[in-house]
């Protein structure tokens, strides 16, 4: 990282704050490129938002601009947090994920700002790589909740007809709703579920088939 401290050495005069300014906002416009390039390599969420990738890096270059005019003056600092303290997003982050890759791009950006390019650098790689591992061998996957709606005939019907199955098939289920359908002839019963992480839907919709005669079977993700 020599060449960074020789570049700050070099800049000498009037303009060499606002040339530190510009090569702290360069920096942090490359790495905001590389973190939003692993974003979009490990995104794995329901609805991908270009505008969320543009934020990430106009974020990361506006703070490496903040923190420059901050830094060793507390009242300004002061007055900047009560400005930002003020503004409100529009639409929520509904991945948690995605907060994290803001905080990511705000932190890059911050050490930028304060002219510790070496760091940034060394943050940006060691988080990127970070996420990608996380992603590639999908550290903690879980599966989620899921609504089961079974119809039983009302003469199959008993309390227990399902437990080998959920026993089998998941890590937790309770019964939410009971109901009669089809004019009293058939009972319908409604539980959330979490699958185990081998289970197949198919699967354990094809098991418990066979225990309510083939009829109706539904499994809803929430």
């Amino acid at each position: 990282m020599e060449i960074f401290d020789q570049l700050a050495n070099g800049f000498n005069g009037t303009n060499s704050s606002i040339l530190m300014s510009l090569v702290a906002m360069a920096v942090s416009a490359v790495l905001s490129l590389v973190i939003t390039k692993i974003y979009q390599i490990t995104f794995t969420g329901e609805r991908y938002s270009q505008a969320f990738v543009h934020t990430i890096i106009i974020m990361s270059v506006v703070v490496s601009v903040v923190m420059n005019v901050v830094s060793g003056n507390a009242g300004v600092a002061f007055g900047l947090f009560a400005v930002f303290s003020l503004i409100r997003f529009r639409s929520a982050v509904t991945d948690a994920k995605d907060i994290a890759y803001i905080f990511f791009g705000l932190c890059v950006g911050m050490t930028s700002g304060l002219f510790q390019f070496d760091l940034a650098v060394i943050l940006t790689i060691f988080a990127s790589l970070l996420f990608y591992l996380l992603y590639k061998f999908e550290y903690g996957k879980g599966k989620d909740t899921q609504i089961l709606k079974v119809t039983v005939p009302e003469n199959l019907n008993h309390e227990n007809l399902l437990d080998d199955i959920f026993t089998e098939y998941t890590i937790s289920h309770d019964l939410r709703q009971v109901e009669t359908t089809n004019l009293g002839t058939m009972i319908l019963y409604t539980y959330s579920i979490r699958s185990k992480n081998a289970t197949k839907d198919k699967e354990l919709l094809d098991r418990i088939r066979e225990k309510n005669a083939n009829l109706k079977v539904s499994l809803t993700y929430l």
